[in-house]
């Protein structure tokens, strides 16, 4: 959409150059001679005005959702990061835990009293 807008922003700013630049009010386009009254030229100057309002609309608008987009491509990626940092840090916890724990070997069972007869 931005590009768009910048294309019928240059539209119109091309419209509007050429008539501050020409000496009469005869103009050619495509292989026809235009003769405007003042009317002509002034409803002519309205739909350039309707142009360049149209494109400034449309380089707003695309510029605001690429900002959305952008925002909410970044609580994506922060949210991402914390997710991955409570991982971590409960990985880190587990292998501390594991560590700190006996050893299967070293833990005193209690025997049933019928195995502890002989």
């Amino acid at each position: 959409m931005i590009l768009l807008g910048v294309l019928l922003v240059l539209l119109a700013g091309s419209a509007v150059a050429l008539v501050l630049t020409e000496d009469s009010a005869r103009y050619i386009l495509f292989g026809y001679t235009f003769e405007p009254n003042q009317v002509e030229m002034f409803l002519a100057g309205a739909a350039a005005m309707a142009v360049l309002v149209l494109g400034l609309w449309l380089i707003g608008s695309g510029s605001r959702r690429s900002a959305r987009r952008r925002r909410r491509l970044q609580g994506a990626r922060a949210e991402a990061s914390d997710r991955v940092a409570r991982l971590e840090d409960e990985k880190r916890e587990l292998e501390k835990r594991l560590r700190h724990s006996p050893e299967p070997g070293d833990r005193l069972v209690a025997r049933d009293s019928e195995e502890a007869r002989p």
